[in-house]
């Protein structure tokens, strides 16, 4: 089938998106007060040559300009994050400066024709409130409920599609059992406990937006990974990717949409305690019902229990300076092992068969019988990328990358998912937390020093994709036949 048989549904939504510490900068500006990643990022040895988010890329200043460049694009949505502690600083009083960056950057979209899609938590919880626990104090959960209802008291009028969490796997296991995101705990109980009040507080933010807006498309974004026994025939790994799918899909995904933990997940942690952090009635608010589910896929994984002397893997993160621990804070042994794929920048496998198998599991398993629409709220990479002299990079790798998972995103609509829109990660470069600034995602280029911003060859390829709904071909080049020939294995 050639690229130009691959027609998308009509209505398909194609857009990109952002995360509010990655971008914005302004650390310091408009009322805005700390956040856990202002502290973390000057903990020594926390992130990549002590990298931070005060100026990242300038958006705070630049929005007109950087709508202007999704509408050169033909982005139809924009998915982007509210800081909390840009619009609480001390995650309880409003700042009414903060939030009215926010109410004008979404006037600035709608002007544009594009779709505001605005996630309340993008893991930049204020200082003040992880002072008080974080999200091991359940009232946190309570305070995010407040947050959601000022958000939308200023903003609910234009915004339609709300997110209430951005992958809560990552701000409770990367941020308190591994501690390479912040907060930089490593405390396994505190993890589940974490992972627990982010469930608690999805619930009852959503439940007090549905209060207020009956019409409004509301959802959470989880991340997914497909893991893999290496040896099928081995029971030891087989378990081993059993735990990893527990502690990593369903731990999440079975509450929001079942309303219950899995037994075997809850077997599996006895001894840390999760059961301590549940009370009557959470799971029931919990699984409020839902509008959408957004997918944020990047790779799957082959995992094992036999023993090696290496390390085993961390999910996402630079290697650091500091001790870390592992997130799977019941799969002691697992690790990840390579099978010879293609890999990006930061060490992921390229395995757009994933997506698709994935896609159809989320469908058969979850959504299809409570009958919600799936999104690709996430899918990108990060290659070595190289600007001419003009600061045009041909970015032939990611191109081929977005290509061949576009390609497993209609087959998995072919299989019959309902799958509604793709949102690339990410519109442009920015920081990338524990990496600093070492890792490039972005569709645009992102010249940090003068902060001028180039569109790659990705970017020309997605908006000739997202003003069609066809999937381009790939460009003529010799860097594209060897992108799409090393992908195509």
């Amino acid at each position: 089938m050639s690229s130009t048989d691959i027609t998308f549904p009509e209505g398909f939504l194609w857009g990109a998106a952002t995360a509010a510490y990655q971008i914005e900068g302004a650390a310091r500006e408009g009322g805005r007060g700390p956040s856990i990643w202002d502290t973390f990022t000057r903990v020594p040895g926390a992130v990549a040559d002590a990298h931070n988010g005060d100026v990242a890329c300038d958006h705070y200043h630049r929005s007109a300009d950087d709508v202007a460049l999704m509408k050169s694009l033909n982005l139809q949505a924009y998915r982007f994050s509210t800081s909390w502690s840009r619009c609480m600083p001390d995650g309880v009083t409003p700042n009414i400066e903060g939030i009215r960056f926010y109410s004008t950057l979404v006037d600035q979209l709608i002007e544009a024709g594009i779709k505001p899609w605005l996630t309340l938590y993008h893991w930049d919880l204020p200082q003040a409130l992880e002072d008080e626990g974080g999200w091991t104090n359940r009232e946190t959960a309570y305070r995010f409920a407040e947050y959601a209802a000022v958000m939308h008291e200023a903003l609910g009028d234009r915004v339609r599609i709300w997110t209430t969490l951005n992958e809560p796997w990552c701000a409770a296991f990367l941020g308190y059992a591994a501690g390479v995101h912040a907060p930089g705990r490593q405390e396994p109980t505190a993890a589940l406990a974490a992972a627990h009040h982010l469930l608690l507080g999805h619930g009852l933010a959503t439940q007090e937006l549905r209060r207020r807006d009956a019409d409004a498309t509301l959802g959470i974004t989880l991340n997914f990974t497909v893991a893999d026994p290496l040896d099928p025939s081995s029971e030891a790994d087989r378990d081993a990717a059993r735990r990893i799918d527990g502690q990593f899909n369903r731990i999440f995904v079975d509450p929001v949409l079942r309303g219950e933990y899995p037994e075997d997940l809850l077997r599996d942690v006895e001894h840390l305690g999760l059961t301590d952090a549940i009370r009557d009635g959470d799971l029931a608010i919990i699984a409020t019902p839902i509008d959408v589910l957004g997918v944020n896929y990047y790779h799957g994984e082959a995992v094992t229990k036999t023993p090696s002397d290496e390390a085993a893997p961390q999910e996402g993160h630079a290697p650091l300076e500091r001790p870390v621990s592992s997130p799977y804070v019941a799969a002691h042994g697992v690790r990840s092992v390579p099978r010879g794929l293609p890999v990006t920048a930061m060490d992921w496998e390229v395995q757009p068969e994933g997506l698709r198998r994935l896609l159809n599991r989320l469908q058969d398993e979850y959504t299809g019988p409570a009958g919600i629409p799936l999104y690709i709220t996430e899918n990108g990479a990060a290659y070595d990328d190289t600007a001419d002299g003009s600061g045009f990079v041909d970015d032939q790798d990611r191109l081929a990358f977005f290509d061949v998972h576009v390609r497993a995103m209609k087959d998995a609509i072919d299989d019959g998912v309902d799958l509604r829109g793709y949102l690339a990660w990410s519109l442009m470069d920015n920081f990338e937390w524990a990496w600093g600034y070492h890792q490039r995602f972005g569709l645009v280029r992102v010249d940090y020093e003068t902060q001028e911003r180039t569109p790659k060859a990705s970017a020309l390829w997605y908006a000739r994709l997202a003003a069609s709904n066809q999937l381009p071909e790939r460009p003529s080049s010799p860097d594209a036949e060897k992108a799409g020939a090393v992908l195509s294995r």
